[in-house]
């Protein structure tokens, strides 16, 4: 395989690089693909399939414990922390297997290593420190992710303070935990603790949690999680951890005040860092802007011939942001016409209970970027298949233009929200204005019927609330 030419090679194998291989093998296109550990990614392997097999295992578990609120009757329940591990493993594995399939099916070339940039056109490729080739290429696609972000003095050891890699895979249940950092991840990783019965602490540097959502649903979440016996912090920082055989103590600091919490593990959940070192930037143009590589709208970097997506370019950091950007990168190289990608109307989900999830600007944002807006509400109370499915906590938020009746954003909370907002989504990539939503069929009874008459009391017409 050695100094094998190719018409494109992707370094990375993610939701990005994979994807961007597959797409240039349908169009026609040589392609290949490096990958030094997993086929999928982080994302597949590491971050959002395993952890929604956690989740799915916890939720299983709240609704046993809540059998006989639906008529039933079921034993004290219990878990077996291994096997829910196992699973959670066992469907990240699949995954992958299926990855490879893919690429297989779509005859993909899967060089086995880590990839380098090596000047114009160039792929050097080692595994395990020894040489597997060089390899050449007209187009180089760089997507090499990131991973999790450590702080100054708060590093993991991956024992007693964790990433999401220990904090998948704990081989012993802790009886008290810390969250650091609320924004998804983290509160994903403490709504799967705290609802199998750990003591659980988040902490937030920001003045609420979630701070990527609107202020509203963020209030509501906070509210939520407090009820479910979560101890959140916010406006907090943490300045120190001090650690013993088998606990850490958190040295807490809020408004000139020291707090110590002493927890069985810490989870670090502050971020991620792209990576973009030692992937031979330095042997091209491409430029590095606060740690991001800069790349255009259609992900061409200033090297000619090297392209960038995914998390180791410009945020939002999602799996599904890096799929379409390999798809808008490799049909533009192909000469197809494509249009740039908006980052309005890209989604975020989180998959905490309860659910969360929002695409486009918030109230706050859109007042600041000076748009008169209406905006409405629609709470789970108020809908009968909410209702019907004792699922009554939380809401449904749309922001329009007062003047044109755009959708500028929409921001839910609550059951199965992270699937009801593709309907939004939709909404704004067609450029719908609340007319069209308006005069929109919702089927009866669902929880959609909420984004409906959420629409309907931005305008003064909500009928069932």
């Amino acid at each position: 395989m050695a100094d094998e030419s190719f018409d494109l090679i992707v370094i990375g194998a993610g939701p990005g690089g994979y994807v961007a291989a597959i797409r240039a093998a349908q169009l026609g296109m040589k392609a290949a693909v490096v990958e030094k550990a997993h086929l999928g990614g982080i994302c597949l392997n590491w971050g959002c399939i395993p952890t929604k097999a956690l989740l799915r295992s916890a939720d299983i578990y709240r609704e046993i414990k809540h059998a006989k609120d639906y008529g039933l009757s079921a034993g004290e329940p219990g878990f077996d922390l291994a096997a829910i591990v196992k699973r959670s493993r066992g469907v990240a594995a699949q995954l992958a297997g299926g990855v490879k399939h893919l690429l297989k099916k779509n005859k993909v070339t899967v060089i086995d290593g880590h990839g380098r940039l090596d000047g114009p056109g160039k792929v050097k490729v080692e595994n395990d420190g020894k040489p597997v080739g060089t390899f050449q290429a007209k187009h180089i696609i760089v997507a090499t992710g990131a991973r999790a972000r450590d702080l100054p003095g708060l590093e993991a050891d991956g024992k007693l303070v964790w990433t999401y890699r220990q904090a998948m895979t704990p081989d012993v249940m802790p009886k008290s935990l810390l969250v650091v950092g609320s924004g998804a991840i983290g509160i994903e990783f403490a709504s799967f603790y705290n609802t199998l019965g750990v003591k659980t602490t988040v902490v937030e540097v920001m003045d609420r949690v979630l701070p990527v959502e609107d202020a509203d649903i963020s209030a509501m979440a906070l509210k939520a999680f407090k009820a479910q016996g979560m101890d959140v912090r916010v406006s907090t920082n943490v300045k120190e951890l001090k650690k013993a055989a088998n606990s850490v103590t958190v040295v807490l600091e809020k408004g000139g005040k020291t707090e110590e919490v002493t927890v069985d593990r810490v989870i670090m959940a502050v971020g991620v860092v792209p990576n973009t070192e030692d992937v031979g930037l330095e042997t091209t143009k491409v430029k590095v802007e606060r740690g991001r590589i800069k790349t255009d709208e259609f992900l061409r970097t200033d090297e000619p011939g090297v392209y960038a997506i995914g998390d180791v370019t410009a945020p939002p950091l999602l799996a599904h942001k890096a799929s379409h950007e390999a798809i808008i990168c490799v049909e533009k190289i192909a000469g197809l016409h494509v249009h740039p990608m908006d980052t309005r109307n890209i989604p975020g989900c989180t998959y905490c209970t309860p659910q969360v999830a929002s695409v486009g600007l918030s109230e706050a944002k859109a007042k600041e970027l000076g748009y008169s807006v209406k905006v409405g509400k629609f709470p789970f109370v108020g809908n009968g298949k909410a209702i019907a499915l004792g699922e009554t906590e939380g809401m449904v938020k749309t922001v329009f233009d007062a003047k044109t009746g755009e959708l500028l954003g929409a921001h839910m909370i609550g059951a199965e929200v992270t699937e009801l907002i593709q309907g939004y989504v939709v909404g704004k990539t067609l450029e719908t204005t609340e007319a069209e939503l308006m005069h929109t069929v919702f089927p009866h009874p669902t929880l959609s019927e909420m984004m409906h008459e959420s629409v309907l009391d931005a305008y003064g017409r909500a009928i069932h609330f």
